[in-house]
């Protein structure tokens, strides 16, 4: 007779502690309906993930020791049930002159109305985005309980994350009498990361000889994106079960005795692109900041470039076009063509759109500091005049209509600094912040030939995406007059900022010593520019939010 193993992946919100604890009640209800005798949430489900400094107050840690005991008596009738649940748990202790951390990220394990089993994660990642050794202390003890009753029971050691990537916790459990291994997750995406972690877990499995279960968070918070993708692997390391990516699923997979061993089984998703992932993560990263931020709609200036194109279709994709506004805000030097391309594509995407001329107000802006100006050359001055001036109007329209804007700079751009303060960077919501130039000329193509989410085949005007771009705060501009070509800038990029490598080693790569030098200037004396950014969509290993953590005032070259 086998076991029924619900893994819960759902999407949760930080602080809502009742309303998680709700959700994780309906969910093992459901799933109880339909055979599961085990069900398994996320980490810190009853939190949400992440709640960074909510966890240094004790109300909050009590509020979620309250919410564990709400979740154990709601399903204290379900025989035979048991179900994981992550939350903080302890507090601090004081002595006479230091405060000592006593609180741990815990998986409490719930059975009819009583707490069974509870155990804390013993290795606290403290690396990239992550920061545990802040909030917590290291667990010391394995977790094995016993799911399942009758001749269907099994031994489930429990583990937390990280844990999973170390051979210890996972071997203790093995020697404690586990037969499977049960990992909830709460593990941000970035591109690459769901298939890395799958080989990860395939390669734990054969090391311990036991199947494991990965359960997995849904959902942004933030800058951060959690994509789902649980799954399961067998005890030889062979993937047994694959849930959906970037959607709440109550995934079933089956466990059995077969020739002595446990087998686990279930529905395999097929392999998803890249291109993707990266989609379908821009679209919930907008849909959930804006939902669980409850901002009734969204808006943004549409210029007839390709970042602003790509911001609309992807917030159209998330919210639907009802709820999203684009303003065409025209200068002097703004060509035809742009009026053109963006008109057509608001059509195409079926959104409100406006057109306002910013030429009134840039002539009294200049007729204003001609006198403090006079025998100076027109410069960037002028060109960031044009940008605050569209930020202004944004942020007001912003203020009257209750929506949030969307900026619309990208990764090359908040690099190097191709950017104003108080102009294109105003705003809400950085949606392509960790999206490089060349990334959003691929994704922008890749869009135009699917519909994901059934808002219009090619919503992109093909000419948004093959003519150079430009800013067009001068006349004649385009980026390249002020940038290395974005092939060559993008791999400076990710040579230097996204794998910290040295110019040394990228002049020895090919790259010429004056687009290096010129690159990676750029990229130190902006940092007091992405300080004041809004904070955006996480899409790589290192983006310039809590992956980049860099001094403004810095001296170092190298």
């Amino acid at each position: 007779m086998n076991l029924k193993i619900c893994i819960a992946q759902l999407n949760f919100v930080v602080g809502d502690v009742n309303g998680n604890a709700q959700r994780i009640v309906a969910a093992a209800q459901k799933a109880y309906a339909q055979g599961a005798r085990l069900v398994l949430t996320p980490e810190l489900s009853i939190c949400g993930y992440a709640a960074e400094d909510l966890f240094l107050r004790p109300a909050f840690v009590q509020a979620c020791e309250d919410a564990v005991e709400q979740v154990a008596q709601s399903l204290a009738d379900l025989e035979g049930l048991c179900v994981v649940v992550g939350h903080p748990s302890g507090g601090d202790r004081r002595t006479a002159s230091v405060r000592v951390q006593e609180r741990f990220n815990c998986a409490t394990v719930v059975r009819e109305g009583r707490r069974i089993a509870t155990y804390a994660k013993q290795e606290l990642p403290n690396y990239q985005v992550f920061d545990e050794r802040r909030y917590f202390a290291p667990g010391q003890a394995s977790c094995v309980f016993e799911a399942g009753s009758g001749n269907a029971t099994v031994q489930v050691g429990l583990l937390i994350c990280e844990d999973a990537w170390f051979d210890a916790p996972a071997q203790a459990a093995r020697e404690a009498g586990a037969q499977m291994l049960a990992v909830i997750n709460a593990s941000p995406f970035h591109i690459g990361k769901g298939y890395a972690r799958e080989a990860v877990m395939a390669e734990r499995a054969r090391a311990c000889g036991l199947p494991l279960a990965y359960a997995h968070l849904v959902g942004g918070q933030d800058e951060l994106i959690f994509e789902g993708h649980s799954f399961a692997v067998a005890a030889d390391g062979a993937l047994a079960a694959r849930a959906p990516s970037f959607s709440e699923s109550l995934f079933m997979v089956d466990a059995q005795p077969e020739a002595g061993r446990l087998v686990l089984s279930g529905a395999v998703e097929p392999l998803r692109t890249g291109q993707r992932d990266l989609w379908d993560a821009l679209v919930l990263g907008v849909r959930d900041y804006v939902e669980k931020n409850r901002f009734p709609a969204v808006l943004l200036g549409l210029s007839g470039g390709i970042d602003s194109a790509l911001v609309l279709a992807v917030a159209v994709d998330a919210l639907g076009a009802q709820r999203v506004r684009a303003v065409m805000m025209p200068s002097p030097y703004t060509a035809d063509i742009s009026w053109i391309d963006a008109r057509e594509m608001a059509r195409r995407m079926g959104v409100r759109y406006d057109e306002i001329s910013i030429e009134p107000e840039f002539a009294a802006f200049k007729a204003s500091l001609s006198p403090l100006f006079e025998g100076r050359a027109e410069d960037t001055t002028e060109e960031n005049i044009q940008a605050r001036i569209r930020g202004t109007m944004l942020m007001a329209l912003s203020n009257k209509l209750g929506a949030m804007v969307l900026t619309t700079g990208n990764k090359s751009e908040m690099a190097t600094g191709y950017c104003t303060l108080y102009g294109d960077m105003a705003g809400g919501f950085a949606v392509i912040k960790d999206l490089l130039k060349t990334q959003v000329f691929a994704l922008a193509r890749w869009r135009n030939l699917h519909d994901p989410y059934g808002s219009g085949v090619e919503p992109i005007p093909d000419r948004i995406i093959t003519r150079p771009p430009s800013a067009e705060l001068r006349a004649n501009q385009t980026d390249q007059d002020s940038l290395p070509p974005y092939e060559v800038l993008d791999a400076i990029i990710t040579h230097y900022m996204e794998n910290d490598g040295s110019p040394e080693a990228a002049v020895a790569a090919g790259f010429s010593s004056a687009d290096v030098q010129r690159v990676t200037h750029l990229i130190r004396v902006n940092e007091y520019k992405r300080r004041q950014s809004p904070p955006g969509i996480r899409l790589t290993h290192r983006s310039f939010g809590k992956d980049w953590r860099y001094p403004i005032t810095n001296r170092f070259r190298g």
